[in-house]
């Protein structure tokens, strides 16, 4: 049975850096797109960042571009989000995801989902 597994998130200041990590288990992790998703109370889940299996293009929403990058270590079924230069906006409940490549930023397209990890960012 697919398992993801966030892990990494906390709370930082304005500026600060967090790594998310999500582990996978259970399905063959190099042959999914995987995605880093957020939600925010009272807001729906957004997209945040995609990288593709077969050639490992990113994509990342334009509201994190130049501060978040996602990356994956296919040895380690890991994907990571390095998040730099952290906004109170920042703050959310982020899903890492699993899906067919070219899943992106469509979150109906991603088969599996991890519980979460919660990101604050204090001003």
């Amino acid at each position: 049975q697919a398992q993801l597994v966030e892990s990494g998130g906390g709370l930082v200041q304005a500026g600060g850096s967090l790594r998310l990590s999500c582990a996978a288990s259970g399905l063959t992790f190099s042959t999914y797109t995987m995605g880093w998703f957020r939600q925010a109370p009272g807001k729906e889940r957004e997209f945040v960042a995609s990288i593709n299996w077969s050639d490992s293009a990113t994509y990342h929403a334009d509201a994190v571009k130049g501060r978040f990058t996602i990356s994956r270590d296919n040895a380690k079924n890991t994907v990571y989000l390095q998040m730099n230069s952290l906004k109170p906006e920042d703050s959310a409940v982020y899903y890492c995801g699993a899906g067919p490549h070219g899943a992106t930023v469509r979150q109906a397209l991603y088969d599996y989902w991890g519980q979460g990890t919660q990101v604050t960012v204090s001003s």
